[in-house]
Formats: structure tokens, C-alpha cells, sequence
């Protein structure tokens, strides 16, 4: 398919056109975001300064913790600072390139989750192995697996978007450019390559998740077997796992398993996955994890006292 584009940029129409509504949003993610990013940052910091990052799970989490900065820095700042203006337009070769960054970093973030998912697994259905199986080694292939899987599934979502003739309308009805707005103002026919995109990212998502749930399942059956007191630890863990996929994975399903188009929910469903899980993943991991929380007192208490004898 020849590219044949006319249209240099696009015009996103958000969520809503009454004003008040958007000084109200924009306060709200703004706060959202700065939560986020301040979040990350310290789970970020707190595992890589302790010990914990010898230990494959919370070195899975630091992984987490950066690609939920870049994934929800590829659509929040723009999203947030439309809300201040009244033509919200993006250039094309920013869109296109939005495309590419959302599918790389989301797939890449899936794939972490689902590497954590495997570690409780090694953890709980494994233990005497753990160590062996988990060696830092193998650890960081499989982050670079994470990587390349992402590369895999992004590169042909950017391939067809910027393969994409546009040539009339030019209104995106979404706050960032995702692949089923832009084939809806494409000009040409999409069926068939909207059954390329079903079966990249729906079915992915879907084969993922239902790994995700085989693996947890299999995890609360083998805990059976062990103590009341590492019952409690492995389901506190497992718990806040689980409650990152179901944030992630519920919205990101309903918007790309399904037949290419669009709804009108689909902007509130994608606040779910590019801002609201990525801001709680921070609490969900730290609220009930006693080592997390016993890392963050040391690294941030010895940097006070450290700053407060220096100066």
C-alpha cells in the first residue's frame, strides 16, 4: 500500500468541550500524573539503592516501575496540556511516532507483568530451584526478551499506521492517536487491516492474560500445601499482582479485542491503562509489602541524615 497522505496533522478531540469540565480534568491528572511519576520514582530509586535489587522479584519491579514512567509519558503531558487549549492538534509525524512509543512500551510492560507472573510461580511451585532457575543471568535475558517482544509487536502497528493513506478528515475522536481512531479516518478500506491489528494486539493481550490467570491458578492450588504463615506472604504478593493485571489488562482487552472501531468509552477505559494503573502500582506493590517498605524508610532516611551532615 502506497502512502498517499495529505494531512500534516490531526485534531484531537479529548473528552469534552465545556471548559470548566477541562480546567476540572486538567487539575485532576495533573495531580495524577505528578503522583505517578513521583511513585515510580521512589520504587524506582528505593530498589536500586538496597539489596532488594539482588532479588529477582522487586529487580522485575524496578523494570515496572520505569516502564510506567515511559509508558504513560508518551500520552499524559501532551493529554494534559490540550486541556488548557482549544484546538488540541498533533503533527503527523508526532502521531505516528505516539503509535509506535504506546504499543512499545505497553507491550513491554505486559511482558513484565507476565514475567513476574513466572518468578511467584518459580517462587511458590519451585522454591528449592528458585535460585537456580532465577540466577541474575537469566533474569536479564528474559528482561531483554521483554524488549525485543516489544519491538516485535510495535514495529508492525507503526508500519501500518504510517502506511495509512489520510487524505480528508483529519479529527481523531481519542486524547492520543491509537491505531483503531486513525483507521477510522484513513482513506481507504481497513477490514482487512483491521483484522491484522485484532490479531496483534487483542489476541496478544488476551493469550497473555490467560497465561496470567493459568500461572495464578496453578499458584493458589500449590499453596495448599504450604504453612498458614506462607500462605499469608505468598497471597499478600500474589494479590497485588493480580490486582495490577486486572487494572491493566481488563480496559486494554476491551479496546483492542474486538472489531476494528471505535466508542465512545474507549477514552475512558484508556485512562485505566495509560494513567490510573500506572499510578497505583506504586501503592498496590508497597501497602502490604513489609521489605519494600523497610528498603524505602532506609534509602530515604539515610539520605536526609546524610543531607543534613553535609550541610
Amino acid at each position: 500500500m502506497e502512502n498517499q497522505s495529505t494531512v500534516s496533522e490531526f485534531i484531537l478531540l479529548g473528552f469534552s468541550y465545556d471548559h470548566d469540565i477541562q480546567i476540572l480534568c486538567f487539575a485532576v491528572f495533573l495531580v495524577c500524573y505528578m503522583a505517578l511519576l513521583l511513585g515510580n520514582f521512589v520504587i524506582l530509586i528505593s530498589i536500586r539503592c538496597s539489596p532488594l535489587f539482588h532479588q529477582p522479584m522487586y529487580y522485575f519491579l524496578s523494570h515496572l516501575s520505569f516502564m510506567d514512567i515511559c509508558f504513560t509519558s508518551c500520552v499524559t503531558p501532551k493529554f494534559i496540556g490540550d486541556l488548557l487549549v482549544v484546538r488540541k492538534t498533533i503533527s503527523y509525524v508526532n502521531c505516528m511516532l505516539q503509535v509506535f512509543a504506546m504499543h512499545f512500551f505497553g507491550m513491554i510492560e505486559v511482558l513484565i507483568l507476565t514475567v513476574m507472573a513466572f518468578d511467584r510461580y518459580v517462587a511458590i511451585c519451585r522454591p528449592l530451584h528458585y535460585m537456580l532457575i532465577m540466577n541474575r543471568t537469566k533474569c536479564h535475558l528474559l528482561m531483554l526478551a521483554t524488549w525485543v517482544g516489544g519491538a516485535a509487536h510495535s514495529f508492525p502497528q507503526f508500519s501500518i499506521a504510517i502506511l495509512l493513506p489520510f487524505c480528508g478528515p483529519n479529527q481523531i475522536d481519542h486524547y492520543f492517536c491509537d491505531i483503531f481512531p486513525l483507521l477510522k479516518v484513513a482513506c481507504t478500506d481497513t477490514y482487512i487491516i483491521g483484522v491484522l491489528i485484532l490479531a496483534n494486539s487483542g489476541i496478544v493481550t488476551l493469550v497473555t492474560f490467560m497465561v496470567l490467570f493459568v500461572s495464578y491458578v496453578i499458584i493458589l492450588l500449590t499453596l495448599r500445601t504450604h504453612s498458614a504463615e506462607g500462605r499469608r506472604k505468598a497471597l499478600a504478593t500474589c494479590a497485588s499482582h493480580v490486582t495490577v493485571i486486572v487494572l491493566f489488562f481488563g480496559p486494554a482487552i476491551f479496546s483492542y479485542l474486538r472489531p476494528p472501531t471505535t466508542f465512545p468509552e474507549d477514552k475512558v477505559f484508556a485512562l485505566f491503562y495509560t494513567i490510573i494503573a500506572p499510578m497505583f502500582n506504586p501503592l498496590i506493590y508497597t501497602l502490604r509489602n513489609a521489605e519494600m517498605k523497610n528498603a524505602m524508610r532506609k534509602v530515604w532516611c539515610q539520605s536526609l541524615i546524610l543531607k543534613e551532615v553535609y550541610n
